[in-house]
């Protein structure tokens, strides 16, 4: 499951290319209506800069993925994905077949005549990121070492899809022919085989491979071509649009409804929270059309809830279809490309889009508010969560590491439940073999700041910059290196460390208040803002994020560094008036293990103000598919307000 959800992010780099051809051909089909001018040199001028990479969208895919689905990748590792695609693309070519085979290029199958398509760009992708995360490092004898290390990859490759186009050569005539199988039976089904499409569209977010089913209907797999007919405007008038006009009313007003909803129903004391989360993610899924945000704060939480909203995605679709309603997108169905499609020569009455945004609106309004009150389902805002203390003595150091472990390995049901241990910069990721052994409570009480289950077998417990350690700790009990922490030595000990000390305690501070010198240039926003939950609801701890427009960050305030984590995206620091600070560049960063950052200093280091701390390429974040927005964040004062100057 894992490999379909990092090949899911992967496919997220090639279409991010798609808004850009959306903005082209948009911009292309303004001016040549405008003008009335077929012929304009300027309309076809971005006409046909957009058609230029939806024509390539295959080797996009094949670059994009070589690059995504590599640990650690460099240009390497594209290369690799390049090379693959023009084997197997040139080896399995009509003319190519025509003269294995013997016969005519005519007679060729024509499964040969597709075989530049989406999915083999996504194989040959694949190839290449295999090629290079297992010979980047290989050597070879010294009379071949100019063909060592990063020069082996593509030779690698190429030799790997030799192998998949004799695969291919037998097998891709068949996966055709089922793949456009599929995509006529749905055909055959008509306005029901579309909202068929929509609701598994749906269905397949959670496991990321809702790409793959949009690249039968989208792209030129099965013959459908949805959205490049859409764009390049090549297909048929009130036909062409309808895998794409039904997604919408359902993003653009639908889900923001269900948001609505959501916000209503929640707690009034967790509203604030729960707005901060919910209204900047609606407000992405109407502009813009991307969803994720939005769906996956209830899509764990309430799952029933969710294959409502897939339902109510598959009848929008349908009846879209039925509907002389046509429109498409480049990206995804939000506001601007429904701007930028309306007078596209394929669209066909987009002015009745808004018209049953309007009636999606209240549709989920109503439906997602009565079934969360109904069965008190526990969507943002309506948990507040069993936010339990410890009272016995505090720890230090290694022996609140391994205490903190221990306990957090009997909530998790036992060091034999869990299956996999990995860590971020904040908190536990873990595979478990039964998830009803999970004790929330419990993990909280030992001091999580908060427990996630995205699904599956996964959860991952939050805990805080040490979570490395508490990961180490762990992992030392599981394989027997060191035993679980006795409860009576821990509280003994705990006193014995507070005797020692005279009962002198260190410096606090009398405010809440936290003034620093802005880290990294760019603007400020609220913590809300930020497209994770973790960050977005202060489970970590209040703060404030800044859009970046420069990636080095310096020391706010003087200090001394308490952590720096390995893949170099996130610094810990520690203020001299006791506030324990984290500055976290981007979302999910810790994914692209290193690859981008550069760290300038290390622990234990003393710091002043604007002490450079780490550089980031804010470019190969976004490229990567990350969010840039930097969350700041106090770690050891809940109350605490961020002021930078």
């Amino acid at each position: 499951m894992k490999f379909f959800q990092r090949l899911g992010r992967s496919l997220m780099l090639p279409v991010a290319v798609l808004p850009v051809a959306a903005i082209l051909s948009g911009i292309g089909y303004w001016i040549l209506a405008a003008t009335g001018n077929e012929t304009n040199v300027v309309g076809g001028f971005f006409k046909i800069a957009g058609g230029a990479l939806l024509d390539q969208l295959p080797l996009l895919f094949a670059i994009g993925v070589a690059i995504g689905m590599a640990k650690k990748p460099d240009g390497t590792s594209a290369l690799a994905g390049l090379v693959s695609w023009l084997v197997v693309t040139n080896l399995l070519s009509p003319a190519s077949v025509a003269i294995f085979k013997g016969v005519a290029e005519e007679d060729v199958n024509l499964a040969f005549s597709n075989v530049e398509n989406v999915f083999v760009g996504i194989l040959c992708g694949l190839i290449g990121a295999y090629s290079y995360d297992h010979f980047k490092d290989s050597e070879l004898p010294d009379a071949l070492a100019f063909f060592s290390g990063r020069r082996s990859v593509a030779i690698v490759a190429a030799g790997a899809s030799l192998v998949l186009s004799l695969v291919l050569f037998f097998l891709w005539p068949l996966v055709f022919t089922g793949l456009v199988g599929f995509g006529e039976f749905i055909l055959t089904l008509g306005p029901l085989g579309v909202g068929i499409y929509g609701f598994l569209n749906r269905m397949l977010i959670p496991l990321g491979l809702h790409h793959a089913l949009n690249s039968v209907f989208w792209f030129d797999v099965a013959g459908i071509n949805d959205l490049g007919n859409f764009l390049n405007a090549t297909g048929t008038y009130g036909v062409t649009g309808q895998y794409m006009t039904g997604f919408f009313p359902v993003m653009m007003m639908g889900l923001p409804g269900a948001a609505l909803a959501m916000y209503v129903t929640a707690k009034s004391s967790r509203r604030k929270v729960a707005a901060g989360v919910l209204f900047s993610s609606a407000i992405a899924s109407f502009f813009v059309g991307v969803t994720e945000p939005l769906e996956f704060s209830f899509m764990f939480l309430a799952p029933g809830l969710y294959v409502v909203h897939a339902l109510f995605t598959g009848i929008s679709m349908a009846v879209s279809a039925l509907l002389p309603v046509r429109m498409g997108f480049g990206f995804s169905g939000g506001f601007i490309d429904l701007v930028l499609g309306w007078v596209n020569p394929m669209a066909q009455n987009p002015w009745a889009i808004p018209l049953m945004g309007i009636f999606w609106f209240a549709v989920y309004f109503v439906v997602f508010r009565a079934i969360i009150l109904k069965f008190d389902l526990k969507t943002p805002g309506r948990d507040e969560g069993d936010m339990l203390t410890d009272e016995t003595a505090v720890l230090s150091g290694e022996r609140k590491h391994l205490a903190a472990a221990t306990a957090f390995l009997t909530a998790l049901g036992g060091k034999d439940n869990i299956t996999d241990l990995e860590n971020c910069t904040t908190r536990l990721r873990m595979e478990v073999a039964d998830t009803t052994l999970v004790d929330d409570g419990a993990l909280k009480q030992a001091g999580a700041a908060g427990v996630v289950r995205p699904g599956g077998q996964s959860v991952q417990v939050i805990y805080g910059t040490s979570v490395q350690f508490v990961k180490d700790a762990m992992e030392s009990i599981m394989t027997g290196r060191i035993d679980p922490a006795d409860d009576a030595a821990l509280e003994a000990e705990a006193e014995a460390e507070a005797e020692a000390d005279g009962g002198a305690g260190t410096a606090v501070r009398t405010t809440h208040l936290v003034r620093l010198r802005q880290p990294m240039a760019g603007a400020v926003v609220p913590l809300s803002e930020v497209p994770d939950a973790t960050f977005a609801q202060e489970i970590m701890g209040p703060g404030v994020a800044i859009e970046p427009t420069d990636g080095e960050v310096v020391a706010p305030a003087a200090g001394t560094v308490g952590h720096v984590f390995p893949t170099g995206h996130a610094v810990a620091l520690v203020l001299e008036d006791g506030v324990e600070l984290l500055i976290h560049v981007g979302v999910d960063t810790v994914t692209m293990q290193g690859e981008g950052f550069t760290t300038l200093v290390e622990p234990g280091q003393k710091v002043t103000a604007g002490t450079p701390l780490l550089r980031a390429d804010l470019s190969a974040i976004r490229v990567a598919g990350h969010p840039a927005i930097t969350p700041i964040l106090v770690m050891n004062d809940k109350d605490a307000q961020i002021e930078l100057v």
